[in-house]
């Protein structure tokens, strides 16, 4: 009789963490709204080591995350292995207004499908993963 072993819980350095990260297309936004915690799915990617994400067509999110401190977490888990990771990334959240620097970033974002369209980037001030593996 064969016996699964145990998944096993690591840390993953920064470096490690932000190289997973970069992997998959979805994240989610973790901000502040209203006083109470809110979390908004959004594509993103890494760009010289910073996490850049599109708002479209909402003002009121894009007002609540201009200047602010937020929380970044993106995952994958592989259910029939048992194995996977999370990271999240917790830093200084800024709208891009240069147009030539936001026109560079939204060519790699999937088509809008809104003509308001808002470029985040977020330098990462803390980076913490986990990794599970068997």
């Amino acid at each position: 009789m064969t016996t699964t072993p145990a998944p096993v819980l690591h840390e993953l350095a920064p470096a490690e963490a932000l190289h997973l990260m970069a992997g998959v297309p979805v994240g989610r936004v973790v901000f502040t709204e209203g006083a109470l915690p809110a979390i908004r799915p959004v594509h993103f990617f890494l760009d010289r080591g910073r996490i850049v994400f599109r708002i479209v067509g909402d003002e009121r999110l894009v007002t609540a995350l201009h200047n602010s401190v937020l929380a970044f977490q993106a995952d994958d888990y592989d259910a029939a292995r048992g194995s996977g990771w999370t990271v999240t990334v917790t830093g200084y959240a800024a709208r891009v207004d240069a147009v030539a620097e936001a026109a560079r970033l939204t060519h790699r974002f999937p088509p809008a499908w809104h003509e308001d369209t808002y470029v985040f980037v977020v330098e990462p001030e803390l980076v913490t993963g986990q990794l599970l593996s068997r």
